[in-house]
């Protein structure tokens, strides 16, 4: 479909263009100088609705119209038309088209009508055409055209029109409904050859039942959509897992019913995919030398799983359906790289060689953004599911889940190079994805897992000085998804780089602080924990009133959230994003000066919300302070009812945090 640009979302996993533009240019010569159509000039006339609000744009029109053929080939022509209301609302008018070598771009025109009625018409000069992705390991031939319009200021409407001819084997389209700016008019028309039928489904949108506009012509219309404008607030969810969309299909996905139409993707998939993950000899070779002498289940699956997410490197080389279906395994063995796809594709010709049935699994990178009410290509990402022998119960294999029918499966994304086998990282935990496996294709759910699927437990032992300096040791114990985030970290910054991340953490919560040293142990073997050695000293921690020292017993770090809009009590409409599953533990010791005692402590805290907790103590013993805490979530987001329970537990972090300790000298 037609993009307009900021907001271009590419749905093939990414994980000869010249000739073409050689025809573009053919057909924009003899237009240049036509006047702008009827319907731009009647669109222009539109008045802006009086809601827009603080809208920078609003866009007055957009119908699509895809015609379809009796071989179920599609050619999509798009018109829309947006005025520009304010100078940043210029990028609304920055129109844009996605094409590869199976989408043939036909025609693409445009004319801006100023406020005063001035008409001005696109030329070639204002057209840019670049490849879709700038980062190198991204060989692929998506292209996009897109338009800096002439004139194009505040009050100016700019009007476009694209036709453009749809790759010959997708049958669907997903019609984005929702932008951040308010529509005033939309329309979706879909004309199919006689005895052609269709389907459709809908996406945070009440459906619009279609009207017949003619013979074997559908026509969707909808007036007056408001914008999702998240730019003020935080803690939610990606923006297209809550934007109102339509998915309509035709040919062989256009079937009944939510759950046919997800089975008809995970078989289209799996005939994508056909024999591509057939293992070669050497496959076989290398997976049974990987796990010969396992002593369990995990053992060989770790090995299998480890080799390719180190020795397959991220690459992608793809032209036209490639974005789509993977390479054969045995390409991607003797290669020794590949994409998302890719890397699946060889993981589960291993597994098979080894006895072990996987799966593909088609996600989004961003939770949310796959709607199990609707059915659709939707989605960037390929995963694994690999099926779990019966009995199998070993606590590391946590990332599991029950698919109708009774397969247990084990998510695991072979992309991710720094999460070991059963774990998967917070975006994808109660996510949906699409499981391809024949007549049982089906979307799943995605597993939320328990806390002690990653956390930090950190120790430290400081002494504290008359003077308030003090200096220390520090231990930080990283698990599970923590401690891949950290191994993600320590791959892609230099030793010097570290430092500064940590000193710059440090001085958030010791301003002056000096590293006498670091360490960083188990970082290469991806299920155990990694192990960082702090050794520090600041001046200036305590600070003297009279005959009294003050001091935060929370040495180090924060478990509060900043969430404006939560915590000024306003009203809040979509689900907070709370993070991921874990536990995180405090245990400090400060020995305190000669001659000093605590005269007074914060008290207690004991916060439990359901989806979280929090608990900390401030305890004194002889010389010695002592302070310990424990913050554990359970969930990954919660529903907008419980943002009282959210303003309740971050309030309490926050107030312990800067809580003090009174000293009083003997």
């Amino acid at each position: 479909m037609f993009m307009r640009t900021p907001w271009l979302r590419k749905t093939a996993l990414i994980c000869c263009a010249g000739a073409w533009l050689a025809a573009w240019t053919a057909n924009s010569a003899w237009a240049r100088n036509q006047p702008a159509p009827d319907w731009a000039l009647a669109a222009a006339k539109t008045a802006t609705p009086a809601d827009s609000g603080d809208a920078s744009a609003v866009l007055l029109f957009d119908e699509y119209v895809i015609t379809v053929d009796g071989q179920n080939h599609a050619v999509e022509r798009e018109r829309f038309a947006t005025r520009i209301l304010k100078p940043q609302g210029r990028e609304w008018g920055h129109c844009a088209v996605d094409y590869d070598v199976d989408e043939k771009l036909d025609y693409f025109h445009a004319w801006t009508i100023t406020a005063d009625g001035q008409q001005f018409q696109a030329k070639d000069s204002d057209f840019e055409d670049r490849g879709a992705y700038d980062a190198p390991e991204l060989q692929m031939t998506d292209r996009i055209r897109a338009l800096n319009p002439p004139a194009g200021d505040p009050g100016a409407v700019v009007a476009c029109e694209t036709e453009k001819r749809l790759a010959p084997y997708m049958d669907e389209e997903d019609w984005q409904i929702q932008l951040p700016i308010p529509v005033v008019d939309e329309a979706l028309e879909l004309d199919l050859p006689p005895g052609g039928h269709f389907a459709q489904s809908w996406s945070h949108y009440t459906p619009v039942k279609e009207e017949e506009a003619g013979a074997n012509q559908m026509r969707w219309e909808i007036k007056g959509m408001p914008a999702l404008d998240l730019e003020n607030l935080h803690a939610t969810p990606a923006w297209d897992a809550l934007a109102a969309r339509m998915s309509v299909k035709w040919g062989d996905a256009a079937v009944n019913g939510v759950d046919n139409q997800w089975r008809a993707l995970g078989l289209w998939q799996d005939q994508l995919e056909a024999h591509r993950t057939d293992p070669t000899p050497e496959i076989v070779a290398k997976a049974q030398a990987l796990a010969a002498g396992a002593p369990d289940f995990y053992t060989k699956l770790s090995r299998i799983t480890a080799y390719i997410q180190k020795n397959v490197r991220y690459f992608i080389v793809e032209k036209g359906i490639g974005g789509w279906q993977a390479h054969f395994a045995g390409d991607i063995f003797r290669n020794g790289y590949g994409d998302c796809k890719d890397k699946t594709t060889l993981l589960i010709a291993m597994l098979q060689a080894i006895g072990v049935r996987a799966y593909y699994l088609h996600v989004d990178s961003e939770r949310g953004v796959i709607d199990p009410e609707e059915p659709s290509l939707t989605g960037n990402h390929m995963i694994a599911a690999i099926e779990l022998p019966e009995g199998e119960n070993d606590a590391r294999l946590m990332a599991r889940v029950k698919a109708a029918g009774g397969k247990t499966l084990l998510i695991f994304d072979p992309t991710d190079e720094e999460t070991p086998v059963g774990l998967i990282r917070g975006e994808l935990q109660g996510a949906y994805g699409n499981l391809a496996d024949g007549a049982d294709s089906q979307v799943i759910q995605m597993p939320v897992l328990a806390p002690d699927s990653g956390g930090l437990s950190r120790t430290g032992n400081f002494v504290l000085a008359a003077d308030g300096s003090f200096s220390g040791d520090v231990t930080d114990v990283f698990t599970g998804v923590d401690a891949a985030r950290e191994r993600g970290m320590l791959k892609d910054n230099s030793q010097n780089d570290v430092r500064e991340r940590l000193e710059r953490g440090l001085s958030a919560d010791l301003p002056g602080v000096t590293f006498k040293g670091f360490e960083f142990e188990q970082t290469e073997k991806l299920d155990q924990p990694i192990r960082l050695e702090m050794h520090l000293s600041a001046a200036g921690y305590a600070h003297s009133a009279g005959p009294l020292l003050l001091l935060r017993p929370r040495v180090l770090g924060s478990d509060g959230r900043e969430v404006p809009d939560v915590m000024e009590s306003k009203a809040r409409h979509f689900p907070i994003e709370i993070g991921h599953p874990g536990c995180w533990r405090d245990s400090f010791d400060i020995a305190l000066p000669a001659g000093y005692a605590v005269d007074g402590a914060p008290d207690p805290v004991n916060v439990d919300v359901g989806f979280a907790s929090y608990h900390s103590t401030v305890t004194a013993k002889g010389n010695v302070l002592h302070y310990e805490r424990e913050y554990v979530v359970k969930d990954v987001e919660i529903p907008p009812a419980k943002a009282e329970d959210f303003r309740r537990l971050e309030s309490s972090i926050f107030e312990d945090e800067k809580g003090a300790v009174v000293l009083k000298k003997d």
